[in-house]
């Protein structure tokens, strides 16, 4: 696998936890009374908002260079580091059953890992079998 792809891959995982992280801090710290609309001023929201729109676009061009079977399991990492995110920076309570459920969507995706793939798209003019 290229290094391009590898620093992609990170992007899209670092991209994902950072724009929900800075969303969520945000949120919880609006005024109290600032309601849906106003609180999308607050800078960590927009920062979270911005990130978010990143991750996206990162992740449509990561999907462009591989897999489907590629970039999901690798990228359901994510899952995990939002939950420890939450718990940790956030004090948010992750129950023993929010912790099952990530796991368990962790190990869905990797199951897709499981099929033949080709992580990188044959340069143009070549012939891909």
């Amino acid at each position: 696998m290229r290094p391009a792809t590898i620093l992609l891959t990170i992007a899209v995982v670092v991209s994902n936890v950072l724009g929900n992280f800075a969303l969520g801090w945000g949120m919880k710290h609006a005024p109290a009374g600032a309601g849906p609309l106003l609180s999308l001023l607050e800078p960590f929201v927009l920062l979270g908002i911005g990130l978010l729109i990143a991750w996206t676009l990162l992740r449509i061009r990561l999907l462009g260079l591989a897999d489907l079977s590629y970039v999901l399991p690798i990228t359901a990492v994510g899952y995990v580091l939002n939950a420890v995110m939450g718990a940790a920076f956030l004090h948010e309570t992750v129950s023993p059953q929010r912790w099952a459920g990530t796991l368990l969507i962790v190990a869905g995706a990797a199951l897709t890992s499981l099929t033949p793939h080709a992580t990188e798209k044959a340069p143009a003019g070549e012939n891909a079998e």
